[in-house]
């Protein structure tokens, strides 16, 4: 897969490319719309695509926010569109193509983007649909001295072993919630339990179908596990996103998380915490199940697109400004905030946990057109297993059923 290796390049600083990137804003005049998810790394893009181009637009908008998979496809739908590009990923780019939301780009590469490495466009039936700019992954983060101060030797390497620095962590008295996860119920609950099933060699699709195949001695290890983990969480992780679990990470109230990579840097920055909380954050590769397994992760790109339901002039221009902010001084001037696919990015402590668990074979989230009516599914209704108020096998049969029902709506199955 171009994702992984392209990760295992760059975080060892051996992407070949030597690229030249547009600065032509394309046509004049134009509105340019940018719906986007709010993290360092896509206000980087989005925000020097408005510094480059913002002069020769009519006027150029950004609107970053935690609820953009939420809004986007209604956002788009309308002839107007509300916004002309979406910044996605993986999961969201499969969610925009199921409704027809989103442009072919080929033409406007070939104008603006020939000069960016291929393995930067996201192909579907041969037609570009967007054009990645970063990875990501969630992974382990921890806190060595907390772990030290338990008797904990070592960094964990498995989720059992993960489980048991929690619970001497708790046992020491050192902290009673030291675990942190990203479990807001909805997406980020489906995507833990994704973490896990993958390392338990799940599947989430009978082969060649669209039947699911998440209510198995896979996926019923998986989520038990996922309860386990949750155990030594603070009761309220099930209303904890991103932002949460940063914070609490930041304010020293955790030890053991597992976060997206892309809140390495802020993490490890010296704004926002303290010293000791820094200094001993080490950023290592997601759990495995067995020692030497395969990672609990599934590794994400993002990338921009452009709405189909814009004017040619403004879908031209904001294609335009947008590839114009892939350079390697925007790259320089925001090198620890994710890890690029670009030309100049250095890899440093912010991208060790991402590439590790590259290395270590994790998955990349499967770009599979119903993959997101199951895990709407399965963050709706996992939620009441994490609860207590159900058994594992019954939240996942319930899982099964819902995604059945949305799948049949949706003509995935008969």
């Amino acid at each position: 897969m171009f994702l992984k290796k392209l990760i295992l390049s760059v975080a060892t600083g051996c992407l070949l490319s030597s690229v030249a990137f547009a600065t032509d804003c394309g046509p004049s005049g134009q509105s340019i719309r940018i719906l986007a998810s709010d993290f360092p790394a896509i206000h980087a893009v989005a925000g020097t695509a408005e510094k480059n181009c913002s002069s020769s637009a009519s006027e150029f908008t950004r609107n970053h926010t935690t609820e953009a998979r939420q809004i986007m496809n209604a956002a788009l739908t309308p002839n107007p569109a509300e916004y002309t590009s979406v910044i996605v990923a993986n999961s969201t780019l499969t969610q925009l193509m199921n409704d027809d939301l989103v442009r072919p780009l080929n033409d406007l590469v070939q104008k603006y983007g020939s000069n960016l490495p291929d393995n930067l466009m996201i192909t579907v039936d041969g037609n570009v649909m967007a054009v990645a700019f970063m990875a990501n992954s969630q992974h382990l983060f921890s806190r060595k001295d907390i772990l030290e101060k338990a008797g904990i030797k070592s960094i964990p390497s498995t989720y059992n072993q993960v489980i048991d620095a929690a619970e001497a962590i708790r046992k020491a008295g050192i902290m009673k919630y030291p675990i942190v996860m990203n479990m807001k119920t909805g997406w980020n609950v489906g995507e833990s339990f994704n973490l896990i099933f993958v390392a338990h060699g799940g599947e989430f699709f009978k082969p060649g179908t669209a039947e699911p195949s998440v209510n198995t001695a896979e996926g019923i290890a998986a989520l038990k596990m996922l309860k386990a983990l949750s155990e030594y969480a603070h009761p309220d992780h099930l209303t904890q996103a991103s932002n949460e679990t940063q914070a609490i990470w930041e304010a020293g109230d955790a030890a053991l998380g597992i976060m997206w990579g892309t809140r390495g840097s802020v993490i490890l920055d010296n704004e926002g915490s303290s010293e000791q909380v820094t200094s001993n954050t080490i950023l290592s590769s997601a759990p495995t199940v067995k020692p030497g397994g395969i990672p609990g992760a599934t590794l994400w790109w993002d990338g921009f697109t452009i709405s189909k339901n814009v004017p040619d002039s403004e879908a031209e221009a904001t294609f335009a400004a947008l590839i114009s902010a892939l350079n390697a001084d925007m790259v320089a001037a925001n090198n620890d905030d994710a890890i690029w696919l670009l030309e100049g990015f250095k890899p440093g402590a912010a991208a060790e946990g991402v590439s590790a668990t590259a290395a270590g074979g994790a998955p990349p989230y499967p770009m599979l057109p119903q993959i997101g009516l199951l895990h709407n599914a399965l963050g709706t209704e996992l939620v009441d297993f994490l609860k207590g108020d159900e058994s594992a096998e019954k939240a996942l049969a319930d899982v099964e059923a819902a995604y059945v029902t949305a799948a049949k709506e949706k003509g995935f199955l008969q």
